[in-house]
């Protein structure tokens, strides 16, 4: 749910209200009404109206902007993968596994026994 005051963009117009899609605008107000279909109130500065919208039509600024660097990022290191022929790296990015995460297993520890952890510790302890 989004926060009074938050900057969001319209980015969808589902109910055909002839929204400003593209443009920003202000959480004024919730509309708590549960028989109505509208979830906020949105004040658009540029059109100096506002607008009843439903939470599909509306998203966060700050998601939008993260986003587009996540969408920017991936197509830089596709193009980077390309101009090297680095073949491991544009698959790691084109199934959607993360490039920067070495794929390091830890080694698995064995179970000792009770005996042998007891006498691990005797033999720590004498020296």
């Amino acid at each position: 749910m989004l926060q009074l005051g938050e900057k969001v963009v319209i980015v969808g117009d589902a109910f055909e209200q002839n929204l400003p899609v593209g443009e920003y605008g202000y959480i004024i107000a919730y509309d708590r009404n549960p028989d109505n279909v509208f979830d906020y109130v949105v004040r658009s500065p540029k059109t100096g109206r506002n607008y009843f919208v439903p939470s599909q039509d509306v998203e966060s600024e700050e998601r939008l902007i993260e986003q587009e660097v996540e969408r920017t990022t991936q197509e830089a290191l596709i193009d980077y993968a390309l101009a090297t022929y680095n073949e491991k790296l544009f698959h790691q990015v084109i199934n959607g596994e993360d490039p920067h995460a070495e794929e390091q297993e830890e080694p698995t520890k064995e179970v000792m026994s009770q005996a042998e952890f007891i006498k691990q510790v005797n033999l720590r302890a004498w020296i």
